[in-house]
């Protein structure tokens, strides 16, 4: 008998392809509130707009590559936006490579620098109507990652 047989729970998809769908339904989102204009990125931007208006946010991405795992102020800050996310049910997941965000999104475009992508929040999903199937997708790939207790689950992003 395994776990899900005991809490009744269907098993969570297994393999490559479960977790590659939701790496094209990731990229398919960030695309989409980019163009509509409904991203924060950055750790101190993104804490901000937490604090003043919680409600306003749909969904979290974390994002740290290997050298990223030895800063302790930015592991500290994930530490402090994840209890934040899990408190008020906003759906949160990791992703490992910091280069593939980077050429989803460009540089910034205000100074033409790279911009801060350790954090970034998907804003007003349902304003004007908006209803991204890629955020369903990944809020479903969310909940059933909470259902065998990865309360944070890591992505890939499709090359």
């Amino acid at each position: 008998m395994t776990l899900e047989e005991i809490h009744g729970q269907e098993p969570v998809p297994a393999g490559h392809d479960w977790m590659q769908g939701a790496g094209k339904a990731l990229h398919e989102l960030l695309v989409s509130a980019q163009r509509r204009g409904c991203l924060t990125a950055g750790v101190y931007e993104s804490a901000k707009l937490m604090n003043v208006d919680p409600d306003n946010v749909a969904f979290c991405v974390l994002a740290a590559d290997e050298e990223d795992e030895g800063d302790i102020a930015l592991q500290i800050h994930f530490t402090l936006i994840q209890a934040f996310c899990c408190e008020n049910d906003i759906d949160i997941v990791r992703v490992n490579d910091v280069a593939k965000l980077a050429a989803i999104f460009g540089p910034s475009e205000e100074s033409g620098e790279p911009r801060d992508l350790h954090c970034i929040l998907i804003t007003n999903p349902n304003e004007d109507g908006w209803k991204d199937p890629a955020l369903e997708k990944l809020n479903s790939f969310c909940e059933e990652s909470r259902n065998v207790n990865d309360w944070v689950p890591t992505i890939t992003l499709p090359e």
